[in-house]
């Protein structure tokens, strides 16, 4: 097969099956989807028993929770009994667990389930300082890291660990003890291998996204502070995740905290927490009492087509694609990258019930659209173009759409985009980190990420701009700022080229620096950076395709808006290809 047909027959399937050659292939991450199960935290606090975790356990499996997908039981803050002063093993409280926690693992085990713990990464836990609960002073990771990972998951056989982090913030413990967050969560993650065990999940909870390190050493980590059950709650850690897109990334998740659905929130609140946390891939860690949930909570949290959003194989988390107020259309792919079908939701954070012509082109969508309503799971049409959905106050729309065409993604928002040193735990000035500012309404989108560069790894990084056929490509870059600043484009880690004397006058302002680049068929990355000084705040890249390669001439004509190239110049290989229409950067292409 000549690389000419080889290039032409992903033109023509636009399934992306046949992207290997070229060395062009798709990482593929673990089958394992976000943590789904339950926790005792959200209702019981420390305040838990044997008894108490064999009814949750009992009623995971008796509710049907166990057959769509929930498995872990997690027991939080509240089991400890100090440490033996002499050897420093861990002891469980006399009271709450006499028997001690092995036959309680054993009994979710026989019941086909996992079994999930808690620790801290410094002395103490969250409970002995926030929670009046002294017994659990002392009984921290802390100084007892592979002792305690010994005895969590070789004696005892736990599955998961939850590791906080009150211990070692001087504001959550009396002692004001300070670490070090990259080397407590290192050290942990090391134990954990040290013990033989490969199947553990640690979640690293640290109530902001602790650094781009965190998807080495942990399989999930907090982005907020801890969830609590009203909309004020839900509404702002949904704001703290909508442009975390990025971060999740080869089958390690953004966690957006537990599920307070099946408490106090309204319907449509309850609706929206379990949508927006299933779309945005966060793991799903139930945290009412299951042997008392009211049957709509339970018929949500069952919902077999919002949890195979979260458990897609493809392990995305949706991004903001479109912007109308206060409503939000996240969007991202499912099944198949590139491909034809997507899912997306319509988020209203507002009080007032409004209504969002979503566009299917800013998803990169087109021709007719089939749309499956993920709430009512049913079908829901068919539209072009557009669809008009109306939103309750609080509430969220989701489904998934199926298209005729695929379009080459054209505008890629920098809050999309990979910061390299990106970070919520220091001043980003002490340590260049981008930030988002998503009160920039001069830019596309209402965002734009600023605090670039002056560090090597303060980069900004598009890393999955696609194009079908590569060739030469226009890339336009929309940037801001009040003085002559510079940056370095590299496309794929090619040597990179120097964008220098860009000012568009302020930083309300946006200017456009416009660079011809080549991109190769498949995935490519386009990175930003200035490892000496501060570069512009950054609006927007544009992908225009000039080019195409190995196609030598177009005939064109007019056609629904679009224009229809006829492909000449093809090798006579081609002559066997399947006839259609396929889109390429808004570029319709016809094989005749």
């Amino acid at each position: 097969m000549t690389h000419h047909l080889r290039t032409l027959l992903i033109l023509l399937t636009f399934s992306f099956q046949l992207l290997t050659f070229n060395s062009i292939t798709f990482a593929q991450a673990t089958d394992d989807g976000p943590t789904m199960g339950w926790s005792s935290w959200n209702t019981y606090g420390v305040n838990i028993n044997e008894t108490l975790i064999r009814q949750q356990t009992a009623a995971m499996v008796s509710k049907g929770l166990k057959a769509v997908g929930y498995q872990y039981i997690n027991i939080d803050d509240g089991y400890f009994g100090g440490r033996d002063p002499e050897t420093g093993q861990l002891l469980i409280h006399p009271t709450r667990f006499p028997k001690g926690l092995k036959g309680i693992v054993d009994y979710i085990h026989a019941r086909g389930l996992k079994a999930g713990i808690y620790s801290d990464a410094g002395r103490n836990t969250c409970g002995s300082y926030f929670n009046g609960d002294i017994i659990g002073k002392g009984v921290g990771l802390y100084e007892h890291d592979q002792q305690d990972a010994d005895f969590f998951f070789k004696e005892l056989n736990f599955d998961f660990i939850k590791v906080d982090f009150c211990g070692g913030s001087p504001a959550h413990n009396e002692d004001r003890f300070y670490l070090n967050e990259r080397e407590r969560y290192t050290a942990i993650a090391e134990a954990i291998r040290n013990t033989g065990r490969t199947d553990v999940r640690m979640n690293a909870c640290r109530w902001a996204y602790p650094g781009t390190w965190i998807s080495d050493v942990a399989f999930s980590w907090r982005t907020t502070g801890d969830i609590n059950c009203s909309w004020g709650s839900v509404k702002g850690i949904i704001k703290e995740n909508l442009y975390l897109s990025a971060y999740c990334h080869d089958g390690t998740y953004n966690d957006m905290d537990m599920l307070e659905v099946g408490r106090s929130l309204t319907a449509e609140e309850d609706k929206t927490h379990f949508g927006i946390w299933c779309i945005m891939s966060s793991p799903l860690l139930i945290g009412c009492d299951m042997t008392n949930i009211n049957s709509t909570a339970l018929d949500l949290l069952k919902n077999k087509e919002l949890i195979a959003l979260n458990q897609d194989s493809l392990h995305l988390q949706a991004y903001v694609c479109q912007r109308v107020g206060d409503c939000y259309v996240l969007v991202k792919d499912i099944e198949q990258r590139f491909g034809l079908k997507r899912a997306f939701a319509v988020y209203n954070s507002s009080d007032q019930e409004q209504t969002v012509n979503v566009k299917f082109d800013a998803m990169d969508l087109a021709g007719t659209i089939t749309l499956r309503d993920c709430f009512r799971k049913r079908n829901a049409g068919t539209a072009e173009g557009y669809l008009e959905v109306t939103v309750p106050a609080h509430g969220t729309a989701i489904y998934t759409a199926t298209a005729e065409q695929r379009l080459e993604r054209t505008l890629y928002e920098a809050e999309t985009a990979f910061i390299g040193n990106y970070q919520e735990l220091v001043n980003n000035q002490s340590l260049p980190s981008g930030i988002t500012d998503d009160g920039a309404n001069n830019c596309s989108g209402g965002c734009k990420v600023g605090w670039l560069g002056k560090n090597a790894d303060n980069y900004l990084e598009w890393n999955n701009v696609f194009s079908t056929t590569g060739g030469k490509y226009r890339l336009t870059f929309a940037y801001l700022c009040d003085s002559n600043r510079s940056m370095q484009l590299s496309v794929n880690g090619e040597r990179p080229q120097n964008l220098a004397n860009l000012n568009s006058g302020s930083f309300s302002k946006v200017s456009k620096k416009t660079v011809n680049v080549q991109l190769k068929a498949g995935t490519n990355t386009i990175r930003l950076s200035n490892p000496t000084a501060w570069m512009p705040d950054m609006d927007y890249l544009q992908v225009e395709l000039l080019e195409a390669d190995h196609i030598n001439s177009f005939n064109s004509q007019s056609n629904n808006n679009h224009t229809i190239y006829n492909l000449s110049g093809l090798p006579n290989s081609s002559t066997n290809l399947r006839k259609g229409i396929y889109v390429i950067n808004r570029r319709k292409v016809s094989i005749p």
